[in-house]
């Protein structure tokens, strides 16, 4: 994958999180035309980044963990 396209979904996924409207990891694959796994991944080096990150079943959703803590 492109250093410019992870980038590029690295912001989608942070802004869709900041939303809580990105769906599970399947529908989030989906909707950017990538894989869950690569959903997985992506996120995964977005936290060893320092985002704060996490999946909320009871949202459905990825969200930013300072906003699920307030």
């Amino acid at each position: 994958m492109a250093k410019l396209n992870r980038e590029y979904l690295t912001v989608c996924i942070l802004r869709l999180a900041d939303l809580k409207y990105t769906g599970s990891p399947a529908e989030l694959a989906f909707r950017l035309g990538i894989s869950e796994r690569s959903v997985k991944r992506i996120v995964g080096e977005m936290r060893k980044g320092g985002h704060r990150i996490r999946y909320s079943p009871s949202n459905g959703s990825y969200i930013r963990e300072n906003e699920y803590y307030q």
